[in-house]
């Protein structure tokens, strides 16, 4: 006989049910509790970092400072600084060095507890912008930038090139000098400026005062135009006994230059020259 076998499983405590508003007024005070320990929590941070400790007391520089001295960054920068070493914004700082004359870029970290340390990039200047006597250069990366009157003296002015474009060719035109360059220097003829017309023609002056125009285009179109002209020119000046004057390479099929000592006239000058004969 098969016998029935039943579990029981014995009965809890009855449950009790919170009222709601029990249950609003216990995540009232949960809430309470959390914003008291976060003001707490604020405070305490808040008056952590006023503390005297973290006023910054030194500022260590680093990098390229052969432009600036102590004196100037410090004349430029500290009035501009404000909070301390938690609350002073760093990108205001980057930006306060940066406008120093000669600074190309800062960087800026803080070392704590009361020290900022900032590395400075110069300009490294590589040709003149502009106008004879605009205070303005380019560096090594095409850039120009402003620079006081008495920060370059005549002997590092007078061994830049001057370049001289539109307002963002000054890339282009550090391009151009250093491609054309060597290509003069193979005559002993020195590259001394460089212009790039409104019209987008290239004209070029040498140091004995040559002026040669090379018309439109690429550079590499400016380029190897003037590679033929110098490769033939010294057989043309030789053939006339003068130095060149004046050249200009605008010509499909050829140039024309002019030499010191020889007059150049026109047909018809030429025509009525000998009839007054």
């Amino acid at each position: 006989m098969s016998r029935l076998q039943r579990s029981f499983v014995p009965a809890g405590p009855p449950q009790r049910t919170v009222p709601p508003d029990v249950r609003r007024m216990n995540a009232a005070a949960g809430v309470l509790t959390t914003v008291f320990v976060l003001l707490a929590l604020s405070g305490a941070a808040l008056w952590l970092v006023r503390l005297p400790l973290f006023n910054l007391s030194a500022i260590h520089i680093d990098g390229d400072v052969g432009r600036n001295s102590a004196a100037t960054l410090r004349a430029n920068v500290l009035s501009r600084l404000q909070g301390n070493f938690f609350t002073v914004d760093m990108a205001q700082t980057r930006a306060a060095f940066e406008s120093v004359p000669w600074v190309r870029k800062a960087a800026v970290q803080r070392e704590f507890p009361n020290r900022l340390k900032v590395v400075l990039q110069e300009h490294k200047p590589v040709a003149r912008w502009g106008a004879e006597g605009d205070p303005y250069l380019v560096n090594t990366f095409g850039e120009v930038f402003e620079v006081n009157q008495g920060d370059l003296d005549a002997r590092d002015a007078q061994d830049l090139p001057l370049l001289s474009g539109s307002n963002g060719q000054a890339q282009l035109l550090l391009q151009g000098y250093q491609m054309l360059s060597p290509v003069f220097e193979s005559l002993d003829m020195a590259l001394e400026a460089l212009e790039l017309t409104s019209q987008g023609s290239w004209r070029a002056q040498l140091d004995s005062g040559v002026v040669v125009n090379m018309g439109h285009g690429s550079l590499s179109d400016i380029q190897q135009r003037t590679r033929q002209f110098i490769n033939t020119l010294t057989q043309v000046s030789s053939r006339y006994g003068r130095a060149l004057e004046s050249a200009d390479l605008r010509y499909s099929t050829g140039y024309a230059i002019k030499l010191r000592g020889v007059t150049t006239v026109t047909a018809a000058e030429l025509k009525d020259k000998k009839v007054k004969r």
